[in-house]
């Protein structure tokens, strides 16, 4: 690693040598990296941090912080879901950005969103077509290729759409319409910064294929359930000034994004169960229950049970069981105190309810086919990071929502999710 030890005699954020360190990460996977690469990138982060900023290179100094942060993570001994899949590096927005910040951030969730799976896309069809040999174990056959270009690029087409590029995708083959896919984010759809948090934020743990499918789709759920959190936080705050539809609206949109990704589980079904099975030996320690977008959605919802607030899944994002005993605002406190209040009438009240019910029902099928495709990865095996696996989320799939409005009970769902959607897709 000369270029890393070049760097540190002068440490400029702007010249790291990113592609050295990433190109060693990927050489072996983050799990096996030499200690020696390790104690050096650590050596930087010191160097950094005592560093007085230059004007100008505070978002080179952001992301250079986040990127160590993320791959120094074992190192440490904080290994963690949102290190594994490299949030800080992605920057999501969060729920406590504000109401202005809600419209801008479905665009940033759109950007993000087409960037990741033209990635995987990108991903696919090299090593598909022979053009690289990075994480070359366990390659799937070119049936599962097409399936994976398929739907990929069926999530990503809304995003594109919203975007002002609905009609980009204009070839008749699947892999054809991956590398336009591909050609367009490269060329017209990633700045320079994107391009950096792209590449940067995909650190597999070992080197197997579809490791790098894995990392993406969640990244990509991530991205959505970030702006899921922040629309519920902002129809909270509709509520309490009594804008119904503005509310209705931003609950509108979420169930939409929400339903929109569906197709990401039958994307995951797609990966080989002996190629999860295998990587998955070195997550130890990260977990999707560490999700805390995920908790914050579910949290800003409604107040969770007390033995759900006390249980693991809580317990294992403190901050965020911290915000719900300081007194988080839910949307159920909101809409219970909007349906007794006279400013609202019979047409307000049913367009809440409404909205209310869709959401409630998109999470509630989201939940459900995340079950399914746990247990087709994980049978009845403990889950990633040593916790409860299928039967936790068997449980959570039946919590409902809300408690403000009745939400109808889900029909009895078999659907394998290595199928669904086909038809469409």
């Amino acid at each position: 690693m000369n270029e890393l030890t070049d760097w540190l005699a002068d440490p400029v954020p702007s010249r790291f040598p990113y592609s050295a360190v990433t190109a060693e990460f990927h050489r072996v996977g983050k799990h096996f990296v030499p200690d020696q690469t390790l104690k050096s990138l650590a050596l930087a982060r010191e160097r950094l941090a005592s560093q007085a900023p230059a004007g100008g290179d505070e978002a080179e100094r952001l992301l250079l912080d986040r990127f160590l942060d993320t791959a120094l993570d074992k190192w440490d001994g904080r290994y963690d879901y949102p290190t594994y899949t490299s949030l800080s590096v992605l920057g999501l927005p969060t729920a406590d950005d504000g109401a202005a910040a809600a419209r801008a951030a479905r665009t940033t969730r759109d950007r993000l969103t087409v960037q990741l799976l033209a990635d995987l896309l990108r991903f696919e069809l090299s090593a598909a077509q022979g053009r690289t040999d990075w994480l070359p174990q366990m390659r799937p056959d070119a049936r599962l290729v097409e399936k994976r270009h398929r739907l990929a690029i069926r999530v990503a087409k809304p995003a594109l759409a919203r975007l002002g590029h609905g009609g980009l995708l204009t070839a008749a083959e699947p892999a054809d319409q991956a590398a336009q896919l591909w050609e367009f984010v490269e060329g017209e759809l990633l700045d320079r910064h994107e391009r950096d948090v792209l590449r940067l934020s995909m650190l597999p743990v070992y080197t197997s294929h579809d490791e790098h499918m894995f990392i993406r789709v969640l990244q990509t759920f991530e991205t959505t359930f970030a702006l899921l959190a922040l629309s519920i936080r902002t129809a909270i705050g509709c509520l309490d000034e009594a804008r119904t539809q503005d509310a209705a609206g931003h609950l509108k949109a979420a169930e939409t994004v929400l339903s929109e990704s569906a197709p990401l589980f039958s994307l995951l079904a797609t990966m080989q169960v002996e190629s999860f099975r295998t990587f998955r030996e070195f997550t130890d320690g990260a977990s999707a229950i560490q999700s805390r977008n995920y908790k914050l959605v579910e949290s800003l919802c409604r107040v969770p049970d007390q033995d759900r607030l006390d249980s693991p899944a809580y317990r294992s994002t403190p901050e965020v069981r911290m915000r719900i005993l300081a007194g988080q605002p839910t949307l159920d406190e909101a809409c219970s105190a909007a349906l007794a209040d006279e400013r609202f009438g019979a047409q307000d009240r049913e367009l809440l309810t409404t909205a209310m019910l869709g959401f409630a029902g998109a999470l509630r099928r989201w939940r459900q086919t995340h079950y399914r495709i746990a247990v087709r990865m994980l049978g009845t095996r403990s889950g990633t990071g040593s916790t409860e696996g299928t039967p936790y989320l068997s449980s959570v799939r039946k919590i409902p929502v809300f408690r403000s409005v009745a939400e109808a009970p889900e029909a009895a769902d078999t659907t394998d999710p290595a199928n669904e959607g086909e038809a469409a897709a």
